[in-house]
């Protein structure tokens, strides 16, 4: 067959198939006697098998080696075309995902296109400094996308970053950032969960009010913790029993204990904006809360399994709660067993009373 029918017949132009026997790679068998190149049928599967492994990523001396070296096993160079074809895939999706964010920052020109990439680049530096000015610029003219946001806040390890990139979450306004956070919060690992929650909190709005509802139960205690504080600063009451728990167990207890006075006194920063039915009115005393809260207090106080440092941060928290019913019950306390209690009731009955 000659080469102007096999370039016909597979696909493989005739300069490509000169150029396979100008590397020794498919040589034509013979010669028709007017010296043009004539291929057998030998001749034509070799060509589709190197085709074949063309197809899967191997250079033509690669192809050659597999052919012509007999001992030449598949297995290793199988195994470098894997990772070679990751490790392009994933260069592949990351200027992919850096396309989609600029779109998103729907650009009016080359200066807005070139603004985005620096800032998506300063994000995604060694440098803290660079990355907090980053944040703090992306609510320039060209904002920075949400979606870049948030995995920014998501993957922070530095403290004052991580505070920008929620300043800057909280100011972007774009939609779609708690979804993209809430994914955060089933992540597997746990500080991740936590930035999530954390990023959640500062954001203001309905959705964001859900997704912190939906996180009360989650089964990170820490998260949940997270969730109570941002909900019951905003107002929810039917968060007490979670921040009375979080204060019997030491974790966030100050936090929890603030978040409760607030409650109690009416003086919530709920979102105007948020339109949750177990939410109060912001700046609303409601004297049931009040109560609600020192009940709860007290009923944890006298729970068996509470212990001697637990029973001291309830009491302290019993600080922040207006109304009788709690008078009552520092009174009773300054009559406990546990003399650190008794100290404590005796203490802080003595701030409540009238100068």
């Amino acid at each position: 067959m000659l080469i102007g029918e096999v370039a016909r017949r597979s696909g493989v132009s005739a300069r490509m198939l000169r150029h396979y026997e100008s590397l020794g790679l498919v040589r034509p068998s013979g010669r028709t006697g007017s010296g043009y190149r004539e291929y057998s049928g030998q001749d034509i599967r070799r060509i589709f098998h190197v085709e074949s492994l063309r197809s899967l990523g191997l250079s033509l001396r690669e192809i050659g080696r597999a052919l012509d070296e007999p001992g030449f096993t598949p297995s290793a160079l199988v195994d470098d075309l894997i990772l070679r074809t990751r490790e392009r895939v994933a260069a592949e999706t990351e200027l992919l995902t850096r396309l989609r964010r600029i779109d998103a920052a729907d650009p009016a020109g080359w200066e807005d296109v070139l603004q985005v990439v620096a800032l998506l680049q300063a994000l995604g530096s060694k440098s803290p400094d660079a990355r907090q000015r980053a944040a703090l610029s992306s609510a320039d003219e060209v904002p920075v996308p949400v979606e870049a946001l948030v995995e920014a806040a998501l993957g922070e390890t530095e403290p004052n970053v991580a505070g920008a990139l929620r300043w800057a979450l909280a100011r972007s306004g774009g939609e779609g950032g708690p979804a993209l956070l809430a994914r955060g919060l089933g992540s597997p690992v746990a500080e991740v969960r936590e930035r999530a929650v954390q990023s959640l909190a500062e954001l203001p709005g309905d959705e964001a009010a859900a997704r912190l509802r939906d996180a009360l139960g989650n089964a990170d205690a820490v998260v949940r913790g997270y969730a109570a504080l941002a909900l019951g600063a905003r107002g929810a009451a039917d968060v007490v029993p979670t921040l009375i728990d979080m204060i019997a167990e030491g974790r966030n207890d100050t936090d929890a204990a603030d978040v409760l006075s607030v409650l109690a006194s009416g003086a919530s920063q709920a979102d105007p904006g948020v339109a949750d039915p177990a939410m109060a009115d912001p700046g609303v005393a409601d004297p049931g809360v009040a109560d609600q809260i020192a009940n709860g207090l007290v009923g944890r106080l006298a729970h068996d399994a509470t212990g001697s440092p637990a029973r001291g941060r309830l009491t302290q928290a019993l600080a922040g709660i207006p109304g009788a019913r709690t008078s009552r019950a520092l009174v009773e306390l300054t009559h406990d067993e546990d003399r650190a209690v008794a100290l404590t009731a005796t203490y802080l009955l003595r701030l409540r009373e009238p100068s």
